[in-house]
């Protein structure tokens, strides 16, 4: 595999091991070249996905999408990279397990969001708020006014 640092062709695997989830296997790397040590990580790809955008394009499903979205509605929150992994993994296998090769963009936004709900309000309303193009204070506050939260009386 080559070096993302310094382009040399012929890099070693030092170590390599499952994910916690057994999803994919990850692999601590050296270049013999410049001495950079980077980790790879190896799935299974059960088919190829293309995601059907708003506008009617296609491109491939991209999980780095899905991960670095999750990270941004996440940070600061109370969630390890390990656990945003694993979210990412079960709606990639959710998308691979429909049986078809195109999917909208809308399913896999709601996808996201039904973790979110789930996992932690706040990260909801952050990628709601992308999501969901809120424009003003007004978009934000319709939205919570939909949510269902418990009241502690």
């Amino acid at each position: 595999m080559r070096c993302p640092f310094c382009g040399h062709d012929d890099t070693q695997v030092k170590d390599s091991r499952p994910t916690e989830d057994n999803s994919a296997i990850r692999r601590r790397r050296s270049c013999p070249e410049c001495g950079s040590r980077f980790t790879t990580f190896e799935r299974v790809q059960i088919r190829d996905l293309v995601v059907i955008k708003k506008d009617g394009g296609r491109s491939p499903f991209d999980r780095d999408k899905v991960l670095k979205s999750l990270r941004i509605a996440l940070r600061k929150r109370p969630v390890d990279d390990e656990q945003i992994e694993r979210i990412v993994n079960g709606i990639h296998r959710r998308l691979e397990s429909m049986g078809e090769n195109e999917v909208p963009s809308k399913f896999i936004g709601e996808l996201v969001m039904e973790v979110l709900m789930d996992l932690d309000k706040v990260a909801y309303v952050r990628y709601a708020s992308v999501y969901r193009n809120f424009r003003e204070a007004k978009d934000f506050e319709d939205f919570l006014g939909k949510m269902v939260v418990p009241r502690l009386d």
